[in-house]
Protein backbone atom coordinates (compact mmCIF):
# COMPACT_ATOMS: atom_id res chain seq x y z
CA UNK A 1 0.00 0.00 0.00
CA UNK A 2 1.01 3.65 -0.94
CA UNK A 3 -0.34 5.50 2.01
CA UNK A 4 1.62 8.79 3.25
CA UNK A 5 3.69 8.41 0.17
CA UNK A 6 3.11 11.58 -2.03
CA UNK A 7 5.39 13.20 -5.05
CA UNK A 8 7.45 11.84 -7.18
CA UNK A 9 11.50 10.83 -6.88
CA UNK A 10 12.99 12.46 -9.64
CA UNK A 11 15.36 9.89 -9.87
CA UNK A 12 16.48 11.57 -6.45
CA UNK A 13 17.43 10.35 -2.64
CA UNK A 14 15.40 11.95 -0.13
CA UNK A 15 17.80 14.15 1.09
CA UNK A 16 18.68 15.66 -3.02
CA UNK A 17 14.99 15.65 -3.56
CA UNK A 18 13.79 17.29 -0.42
CA UNK A 19 17.11 20.04 -1.52
CA UNK A 20 15.43 20.24 -4.81
CA UNK A 21 12.15 21.34 -4.26
CA UNK A 22 12.90 23.73 -1.68
CA UNK A 23 15.30 25.42 -4.07
CA UNK A 24 12.91 25.21 -7.30
CA UNK A 25 10.17 26.69 -4.79
CA UNK A 26 12.23 29.46 -3.74
CA UNK A 27 13.40 30.10 -7.25
CA UNK A 28 9.88 30.35 -8.62
CA UNK A 29 8.78 32.83 -5.83
CA UNK A 30 12.25 35.18 -6.72
CA UNK A 31 11.88 34.95 -10.06
CA UNK A 32 8.26 34.38 -11.10
CA UNK A 33 9.59 32.45 -13.63
CA UNK A 34 11.66 29.46 -13.67
CA UNK A 35 12.26 27.18 -16.86
CA UNK A 36 12.76 23.20 -15.64
CA UNK A 37 11.63 20.24 -17.04
CA UNK A 38 7.87 18.75 -16.92
CA UNK A 39 8.28 16.19 -14.70
CA UNK A 40 9.93 18.71 -11.84
CA UNK A 41 7.19 21.80 -12.58
CA UNK A 42 4.41 19.29 -11.95
CA UNK A 43 6.30 18.13 -8.40
CA UNK A 44 6.85 21.20 -7.28
CA UNK A 45 3.37 23.20 -9.14
CA UNK A 46 0.75 22.43 -6.07
CA UNK A 47 3.23 22.62 -3.27
CA UNK A 48 4.31 26.03 -4.28
CA UNK A 49 0.12 26.88 -4.81
CA UNK A 50 -0.50 25.94 -1.14
CA UNK A 51 2.61 27.99 0.03
CA UNK A 52 0.96 30.87 -1.45
CA UNK A 53 -2.55 30.01 -0.30
CA UNK A 54 -0.93 29.78 3.52
CA UNK A 55 0.38 33.30 3.04
CA UNK A 56 -3.40 35.05 1.88
CA UNK A 57 -4.43 33.12 5.09
CA UNK A 58 -1.75 34.09 7.38
CA UNK A 59 -2.47 37.90 6.44
CA UNK A 60 -6.19 37.92 6.08
CA UNK A 61 -6.53 35.66 9.97
CA UNK A 62 -8.08 38.46 13.17
CA UNK A 63 -5.38 36.85 15.09
CA UNK A 64 -1.26 38.11 14.44
CA UNK A 65 0.03 35.65 16.22
CA UNK A 66 -1.14 32.82 13.47
CA UNK A 67 0.04 35.03 10.82
CA UNK A 68 3.63 34.86 12.70
CA UNK A 69 2.69 31.12 12.80
CA UNK A 70 2.64 30.80 9.20
CA UNK A 71 5.40 33.20 8.71
CA UNK A 72 7.66 30.77 10.55
CA UNK A 73 6.18 27.46 8.96
CA UNK A 74 6.74 28.75 5.58
CA UNK A 75 10.60 29.92 6.09
CA UNK A 76 11.34 26.68 7.15
CA UNK A 77 10.23 25.24 3.82
CA UNK A 78 11.71 28.23 1.76
CA UNK A 79 15.92 28.63 1.23
CA UNK A 80 15.87 32.82 1.83
CA UNK A 81 14.15 34.81 4.42
CA UNK A 82 13.67 37.50 1.35
CA UNK A 83 11.79 34.97 -0.36
CA UNK A 84 9.60 34.59 2.32
CA UNK A 85 8.90 38.29 2.91
CA UNK A 86 8.40 38.72 -0.80
CA UNK A 87 6.20 36.12 -0.37
CA UNK A 88 3.67 37.62 2.27
CA UNK A 89 4.38 41.47 1.15
CA UNK A 90 4.04 41.17 -2.58
CA UNK A 91 2.45 37.62 -3.38
CA UNK A 92 -0.23 37.30 -0.86
CA UNK A 93 -1.93 40.51 -1.55
CA UNK A 94 -1.36 40.12 -5.02
CA UNK A 95 -3.60 36.99 -5.51
CA UNK A 96 -5.59 37.74 -2.12
CA UNK A 97 -8.99 38.03 -4.49
CA UNK A 98 -8.08 34.97 -6.23
CA UNK A 99 -8.83 31.38 -5.36
CA UNK A 100 -6.24 29.64 -6.92
CA UNK A 101 -4.50 28.55 -9.67
CA UNK A 102 -1.56 30.60 -9.04
CA UNK A 103 1.28 29.24 -11.43
CA UNK A 104 1.19 28.26 -15.27
CA UNK A 105 2.70 26.19 -17.41
CA UNK A 106 4.06 26.61 -21.28
CA UNK A 107 5.56 23.72 -22.99
CA UNK A 108 8.62 24.79 -24.82
CA UNK A 109 9.48 21.17 -26.44
CA UNK A 110 12.37 18.39 -26.26
CA UNK A 111 15.82 19.37 -24.34
CA UNK A 112 18.39 18.64 -26.95
CA UNK A 113 20.76 16.82 -24.38
CA UNK A 114 18.52 13.68 -23.56
CA UNK A 115 14.97 15.11 -24.84
CA UNK A 116 13.44 16.09 -21.50
CA UNK A 117 10.27 18.05 -21.97
CA UNK A 118 11.17 21.46 -20.78
CA UNK A 119 8.65 24.16 -19.80
CA UNK A 120 8.10 27.55 -18.21
CA UNK A 121 6.74 27.49 -14.61
CA UNK A 122 5.61 31.01 -13.81
CA UNK A 123 3.67 33.24 -11.76
CA UNK A 124 -0.10 34.17 -13.26
CA UNK A 125 -0.51 38.19 -12.84
CA UNK A 126 2.88 38.80 -12.87
CA UNK A 127 3.34 42.75 -13.56
CA UNK A 128 6.14 42.27 -15.98
CA UNK A 129 4.56 39.76 -17.91
CA UNK A 130 1.47 42.36 -18.27
CA UNK A 131 3.65 45.24 -19.32
CA UNK A 132 5.68 43.12 -22.35
CA UNK A 133 2.63 41.48 -23.60
CA UNK A 134 0.87 43.32 -26.20
CA UNK A 135 -1.69 40.57 -27.50
CA UNK A 136 -0.33 37.70 -29.76
CA UNK A 137 2.61 40.26 -30.80
CA UNK A 138 4.46 40.65 -27.68
CA UNK A 139 5.62 38.35 -24.65
CA UNK A 140 6.82 35.33 -24.23
CA UNK A 141 3.54 33.54 -26.25
CA UNK A 142 4.14 36.42 -29.17
CA UNK A 143 7.69 34.80 -29.05
CA UNK A 144 6.67 31.30 -29.19
CA UNK A 145 4.04 31.40 -31.45
CA UNK A 146 6.50 32.90 -33.83
CA UNK A 147 8.66 29.89 -33.66
CA UNK A 148 11.68 32.07 -31.56
CA UNK A 149 12.70 31.07 -28.18
CA UNK A 150 12.19 33.18 -24.80
CA UNK A 151 15.74 33.56 -25.22
CA UNK A 152 16.59 34.31 -28.68
CA UNK A 153 16.99 37.51 -29.77
CA UNK A 154 14.55 39.30 -32.65
CA UNK A 155 16.12 38.98 -36.52
CA UNK A 156 17.41 42.46 -37.59
CA UNK A 157 14.95 44.97 -38.84
CA UNK A 158 12.11 43.34 -36.57
CA UNK A 159 11.03 45.58 -34.29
Amino acid sequence: MRHRIDGKKLGRSVGQRNALRRTLITQLFQHERIKTTRAKAQAIRAEAERMITKAKRGLAHPDPAYGIFVRRLLAGRLDSKAVVKKLFDELAPRYAERPGGYTRIYRLGLRKGDAAEMVILELVDRPSAQKGASGAQGGLLGRLRRGRSATQPKPEGQK
